[in-house]
């Protein structure tokens, strides 16, 4: 009866991961680019049972312990890669990338130092002094790594390859991308992802979409109907807790002595 009490308490800590998964997503359905993520999980059959409340396991989550295999272990998120729609804006610096690929965005911290980051979220401006910045001010790098600089009192017109020309002249072309293998991508935050070691970058098979960007590949519906789900399961697990919380209660009550 005991091992019920652990299967229920681990499934509502599942439950509960999804859940924050699933509503990272919908709050981000309106975010340019944004990809959204699912979390897995591995059966009591896979893994052995989990000692609760061990504070040596990060978020006292529950750990390994014996050869019996009650309950559910969380397991890592993926995020699904697969392209959003395209939303028109008429704006000639608002780019979406069709195919493969991410810009390439100078990313200065906090505290200073710089780094290059990649995004699909292709919403760019250009400042006063012609640099093409995201709206939190970071620069957009072209193919060659260098800054984005056009005359602000100049029309631009961007092709599908990327290449910026303003009066007839080829200024720049938009740095774009692609990792051999995008489960070496980790989200860093502010809508970008940042390499980790073992990523392999390539060439994209892409092209640029100028007036054009990228919408989240998050279905409201579909996010609706999981949360749902989720809600459900959440509370079977807890009901179950009650049940064996109240037959437990029944058989102390029983075998107490007279």
């Amino acid at each position: 009866m005991v091992k019920g009490l652990y299967t229920s308490y681990t499934g509502m800590l599942n439950e509960q991961h999804r859940l924050d998964t699933v509503a990272n997503s919908i709050a981000n359905f309106d975010t340019n680019g944004f990809k959204k993520e699912g979390a897995t999980a591995q059966a009591f059959d896979d893994v052995l049972a989990y000692k609760i409340k061990d504070v040596s396991e990060a978020g006292n989550l529950p750990r390994r312990m014996g050869i019996i295999n009650p309950g559910v272990k969380i397991g890592e998120n993926y995020v699904d890669w697969s392209e959003g729609s395209f939303k028109e804006t008429g704006n000639t610096f608002d780019l979406a990338i069709g195919g493969t690929g991410f810009f390439n965005i100078e990313f200065t911290s906090k505290s200073g130092e710089t780094s290059v980051k990649y995004t699909r979220d292709g919403n760019f401006t250009v400042d006063a002094a012609g640099n093409l910045k995201t709206p939190e001010g970071d620069f957009v790098l072209s193919s060659t790594g260098q800054h984005i600089v056009l005359n602000p009192l100049q029309e631009a017109t961007i092709n599908r390859n990327g290449q910026i020309y303003q009066n007839n002249n080829l200024v720049a072309t938009v740095g774009v991308t692609d990792f051999a293998n995008y489960d070496y991508l980790e989200k860093y935050g502010e809508n970008y992802y940042q390499p980790v070691d073992g990523a392999q970058q390539q060439p994209g098979v892409y092209q640029v979409y100028s007036g054009y960007l990228e919408q989240s590949n998050v279905s409201i519906v579909t996010e609706m109907v999981n949360m749902i789900t989720i809600q459900r399961s959440y509370e079977a697990n807890q009901k179950l807790i009650q049940t064996f919380d109240s037959s437990l209660e029944t058989a102390t009550q029983l075998g107490r002595v007279q």
